[in-house]
């Protein structure tokens, strides 16, 4: 019986998988046995597989890739950008590009992979999405509205697609120390309020995302669907500080 905290013998791709918290994922899956693909617009390493996922070529690239393997067991939506600003100060094409990149990509990847999520008989898909999406912060609507939008499609295929055996799960970072948001921490007065409204008052590491996913990714959590789980530090169930 295979141990229900590994992943040996399963494959996992992972979008935006070769930096910040898409690269401490691919190394906590592989780290538990998993063969990983990582998937990224650039090459950063021999094994990265380039592809752009909000391209119908780059979905392409990708779901050739799985199947010359003919079965795909975790699959994680990782890759995603942000703009920070006002809704009045967004022009067109940057609205169309973060909804492609952090909603729309993802739900055309799943699609396309199905029939092999389907054949692993117990697959499991994980959305990166963000507290962002569950609560309003002001890190701009277009983000935030893509961000609720993953869970929202974690929920509802969850259901639609249990008679297949995949789960179909979300996770919300809060504050991860990453290339994304080191602008935002190495600005003193930010990072102070960030971690006064965090409980466990410090920034999430990479790695503590990437363990909540690959918890979603195992037999572990094999009765778990349709939820998303706040990464947080506890921020998110903080009314008034404690006194």
């Amino acid at each position: 019986m295979q141990d229900a905290w590994r992943l040996d013998g399963k494959l996992a791709l992972v979008t935006g998988g070769t930096r910040g918290i898409g690269l401490a994922i691919a190394g906590e899956l592989a780290a538990r046995g998993a063969s990983v693909i990582a998937v990224a617009r650039t090459r950063a390493t021999a094994d990265t597989l380039v592809a752009d996922v909000t391209t119908v070529a780059g979905r392409a690239t990708i779901v050739g890739a799985v199947r010359a393997r003919g079965v795909l067991h975790v699959l994680v939506h990782n890759a995603g950008t942000n703009v920070r600003g006002p809704l009045v100060s967004y022009d067109d094409a940057t609205i169309e590009q973060l909804i492609a990149l952090n909603l729309t990509a993802p739900l055309l990847l799943s699609r396309d992979l199905q029939p092999f999520l389907c054949a692993a008989r117990g697959a499991s898909v994980i959305h990166v999405g963000s507290v962002a999406g569950q609560l309003a912060l002001p890190t701009g609507v277009a983000y935030a509205a893509a961000k609720a939008g993953l869970s929202q499609a974690a929920r509802t295929l969850a259901l639609e697609w249990a008679r297949d055996q995949i789960r179909v799960n979300a996770i919300a970072p809060w504050y991860t120390r990453t290339p994304l948001v080191e602008p935002v921490l190495n600005q003193p007065e930010r990072l102070a309020a960030i971690v006064a409204r965090t409980p466990l008052a410090r920034i999430a590491e990479p790695s503590e995302v990437a363990t909540a996913v690959a918890f979603l990714a195992m037999p572990a959590s094999s009765y778990i669907t349709g939820q998303t789980i706040a990464v947080d530090g506890g921020m998110s169930i903080q009314g008034l500080a404690a006194s």
